[in-house]
Parts: structure tokens; sequence; C-alpha cells
């Protein structure tokens, strides 16, 4: 078991100018249209009401912030160059209320397709009463499903079926680390006997826990209600989920940011140490929240190129 900590000093420039929601990162592809969109559901969405479950929500490649999804579907980019085999689903962020789609899912599937790895971009369902039975559910429905797919259809992917990540960012590493400790679970009928565990989870300043005392508001009531009794909060709190069953797991923290504070990270990488998974979590001096993924800046850069080693460390990239 080897959790190993690194604390880096970065030095931060912002460029004058603003920039724009596909912005592209040093070293790495522009955006890309994806290669195809994937109906997560056909049409059999569990838990929805009031909710025309034939069409699927759009969302542009170029959307800052997509809101309001009630009919769930995965954006597929293919490592095109060098495949390794390995695919990884991503949960971009956004508190629960939508998603920061351009920069943690878009970007960060042409970051992981430079490196040989396939991305499924989710676009999973905001949890909200009017179109959920049960709302709290909803995005972790989505997510397991997106990994049964991924998983149920390696073949036809040029996937190996035991290399399957997943990836979240803030409010989306919640439901990656809740994928990652609620595997188990059955929050639906599955149509196949297929696994709903990933292989391995990357959370870049994730939202962790659902205790008041260090939560971030906005996701917490989103998902659970304000006034969420300590069952549920137990349950969404993923250290308090964690087994070792749990998935190995990469984590990257700014100790400046604001929003989410890193102690979500460390927490769930101490749970994880106790319960023998290996894990490995960097900590950046500066970064805030977002760690560099809406300004070109060197954090981006770090925890990328950190991350990229872990990856090739566990196999998961040759």
């Amino acid at each position: 078991m080897k959790t190993t900590i690194l604390s880096a000093m970065a030095a931060i420039c912002l460029t004058a100018a603003t920039q724009t929601a596909n912005a592209q990162f040093p070293g790495q592809p522009a955006p890309k249209e994806p290669q195809k969109i994937i109906d997560l559901w056909n049409g059999k969405i569990p838990g929805a009401k009031n909710v025309d479950a034939s069409k699927l929500d759009e969302v542009s490649t170029k959307s800052f912030f997509a809101r309001d999804i009630k009919v769930p579907s995965i954006a597929y980019y293919p490592a095109d160059e060098n495949p390794t085999g390995t695919a990884v689903v991503v949960c971009p962020g956004g508190s629960y209320a939508g998603l920061s789609y351009a920069f943690e899912g878009v970007n960060q599937a042409a970051w992981l397709n430079s490196i040989g790895i396939s991305a499924f971009v989710l676009r999973y369902r905001m949890p909200k009463d009017e179109f959920m039975e049960k709302r709290c559910d909803g995005p972790l429905q989505d997510a397991q499903q997106a990994i049964r797919y991924v998983r149920s259809h390696a073949a036809e992917y040029g996937i190996n079926p035991d290399h399957i990540g997943i990836v979240g960012f803030s409010a989306g590493g919640h439901l990656a680390s809740t994928a990652s400790t609620h595997f188990n679970d059955e929050v639906y009928k599955p149509a196949e006997n297929v696994s709903a565990r990933p292989d391995f989870a990357v959370l870049v300043y994730p939202v962790i826990t659902m205790e008041p005392s260090y939560s971030e508001k906005g996701t917490r009531e989103s998902l659970i209600g304000p006034d969420a009794d300590q069952a549920l909060i137990d349950r969404f709190s993923s250290e308090k989920q964690v087994t070792n069953e749990t998935p190995t797991t990469f984590l990257a923290h700014a100790m400046n940011d604001k929003l989410v504070p890193y102690t979500n990270s460390v927490n769930y990488a101490n749970a994880l140490r106790e319960k023998g998974v290996e894990c490995e979590l960097h900590l950046y001096a500066r970064g805030d929240h977002g760690l560099g993924a809406r300004n070109p800046i060197e954090t981006q850069a770090f925890w990328h190129d950190a991350c990229e080693k872990w990856l090739r460390m566990n196999g998961w990239v040759k």
C-alpha cells in the first residue's frame, strides 16, 4: 500500500484575455466533435417521470455549462492514434445543477485521446424531483449504466473489458467516487449481468463528502436536499463507503481551493489507505477550484503529467 503526497508550488500566469469555452490546453489536440452519441438507456430510463425518453438532450461541444439534462447520453471519443485498449467514463462537474461540459468533458477527452485512452463523456441527469422518482439515485444509475455499456461493448470499441476507468471533476468527482463505492448497489435492474465496477478512478478536485462541515453546499443540496437525514448524508459521503473492493485511485486537488476544500481528497485517500486500497494523492499549493481547467496554466499540465505517469505505472497506458 503506497500513498504518495506531492505538494508543488505552481507559478500561475493568467492570461489577460478571457479564455473561450473550448480553449486548447498546451501540448494537446484541439477539441473535436464526438464520433458518435450513444443513447444511454434506449428510451427506458429508470425512475424517470414527465420525460420524453425518446429524444436525447442536445449538448454542444462548446457548451460552457449544460443544464437540465433529462435524457442522458454518452459522447464517444476514440483514441485513434496509438490506442491502448483502455477506456474511461468522464464525469464533468457542475454542482449537480449542470455540466461544465467543454472544460471538464470535451477538453479532457482530447487529453485522454492523446495518451491512447478512449473517452466516453457522460451527460448524466441532473437530480431534480420534477423528472425523477428518486433524484439522489439518478446520477448513480447513469454512471453504473455507462460503465456497463462500455464493458458489454468492449469488443466493438477495441477495449479491454478489464481496463475501464472513471474520471470525475468536482461534483463529477463525487459521482465517480460514488460509482467507485456503490457499484454493487442495485439502483436499477440491469438488462445484462455485467459489472458496474470501474477498474480505476481519477478524481480531480472532487466533492467527496455530504457532511455540511466541509462539503460544497450547492452539490449537497442538489443531490440530497437541504434537510437530508444522517443516513442519506452517510450514504453519499464516499469516504464512509470505501471497502477493500474500491478501485485504485488517483486524486489531485489544490490546497487553495475555496469551493471544495482539499480535505475532501485527503479524507478519501485516508479511507482508501485504511482499507488497503492503493492510491496516489497530489496536493498543489495553488490552482484554485479547477486546477487550471479554465486557463492554460502550468497547474493543468502538472496534474495531467502526474496522472499520465500513474496510468503508465499501473499498466493502463503503455
